[in-house]
């Protein structure tokens, strides 16, 4: 992907025009609720942007994995709240396509926002059958991707889409993009990349990536275990993937051969039970009982890791160090994170980090808006660090 070919929507002349903003809104609704709205809640700044611009604003998005037209899965109830969060009127087409979704956007004012019903109504979305993409085009005039979390799809609305309309990155996806190259593609040096979480099988070729992208690679939660256990350490009844240990030993010839460092923990907290309030207990990584598993590291695994950062200008982050959900086993997840806030806020450092368990350690730290940037793009951004091509993204660059 040539990124420099991105065009930004900041720097198009929108007044008069139909703009088919494609967002991102796939937020958790409960009882018809919406319950977490921070997507929402980022997404009205650009859509307040194109609307005070003199843009008619036609929103389109995916919600669920609706089997055809299922009322439980109609974005009407996200709609309602994003008007809300807003404070502005937000029109609602109850279809996507159509000759009724052609007439409502004709008879939207300038600078009014509607949004369009579940694009995955249609199976043609989903396969990107061009009939149902020249249908999706026909509404406007101009196409914004503002999803990176959708953008490693190569659906109807994400991508076929961009190939038939003029294309341009919305505030969103260019805050991403930027975000992301400037912790991998050009980032100030040293750097340092924090990959946790309970499976090595699942991030093998994020591992492989950032190998030839960082300079330090901390490995923290059940993955650490594999590692640590590929070495010949023992590590009870811990979390791990004995299959894997020949990966494990190539990743870590692989660092040697590159002159990266791996770091992994030196001790760890332990306990027989996994679960809250759990009696724990701290020991050498080497002297981790056979009755006992690993769950979080220890304190001096936390102050090395904060030393390994604070020697560095970069940090990217992907995956908890333990199982931060059940306490006290987040406390070396927090004190870390807090660490690098402290250093992002301080001018020391810049901090990226994404994955839905990530953010929700983030939050649990109380963190995330001290990182110079918290994604929430789940899959995308984790393509993203697998070195792979987005079509979403790729898309924007043609032409």
């Amino acid at each position: 992907m040539n990124l420099d070919k991105l065009k930004p929507i900041a720097s198009a002349d929108v007044r008069g025009k139909r703009v088919i903003v494609r967002a991102d809104l796939n937020v958790p609704v409960s009882g018809g609720k919406v319950s977490d709205v921070t997507r929402l809640t980022r997404l009205i700044p650009g859509l307040k942007d194109l609307a005070s611009r003199g843009a008619k604003v036609i929103v389109i998005s995916h919600f669920g994995r609706p089997k055809g037209r299922d009322p439980k899965d109609s974005l009407k109830p996200v709609a309602d709240m994003l008007a809300s969060l807003a404070g502005m009127p937000i029109a609602f087409a109850d279809d996507c396509v159509g000759d009724a979704v052609t007439a409502a956007i004709a008879n939207l004012p300038a600078g009014g926002i509607i949004v369009l019903e579940n694009t995955r109504f249609h199976t043609g979305e989903e396969v990107n059958r061009p009939r149902f993409t020249e249908a999706l085009a026909a509404l406007g005039d101009i196409y914004v991707n503002d999803a990176f979390s959708a953008a490693h799809r190569a659906h109807s609305s994400t991508e076929g889409i961009a190939h038939l309309l003029p294309a341009y990155a919305g505030p969103l996806m260019m805050g991403e993009i930027n975000a992301l190259k400037l912790a991998l593609e050009a980032p100030k040096r040293p750097t340092v990349a924090v990959v946790g979480g309970a499976k090595v099988s699942t991030k093998i070729p994020v591992l492989t990536n950032l190998l030839a992208k960082v300079d330090k690679l901390i490995i923290g939660g059940g993955m650490a275990n594999t590692f640590l256990q590929a070495q010949g350490i023992d590590v009870g009844k811990s979390l791990a993937e004995p299959d894997h240990h020949e990966t494990a030993r190539a990743i870590m010839a692989e660092a040697k051969a590159k002159g990266r460092e791996i770091v992994l923990p030196v001790d760890a907290v332990i306990a027989r039970e996994f679960k809250a309030g759990a009696a724990s207990s701290v020991v050498d990584v080497a002297a981790v009982p056979a009755d006992a598993m690993i769950l979080d590291v220890g304190p001096k695994s936390v102050a090395h890791l904060a030393k390994v950062i604070e020697g560095c200008h970069t940090l990217l982050w992907n995956g908890p160090l333990g199982a931060f959900e059940i306490a006290p086993f987040g406390e070396g997840t927090f004190a870390l994170a807090k660490q690098a806030a402290r250093m992002t806020k301080a001018g020391q450092l810049v901090s990226v980090a994404g994955g839905g368990d990530t953010v929700a350690a983030l939050n649990a730290a109380g963190v995330t808006e001290q990182f110079t940037y918290v994604s929430t793009a789940g899959g995308a951004f984790l393509e993203w660090l697998e070195g792979r091509e987005l079509p979403g993204v790729a898309a924007l660059t043609h032409g």
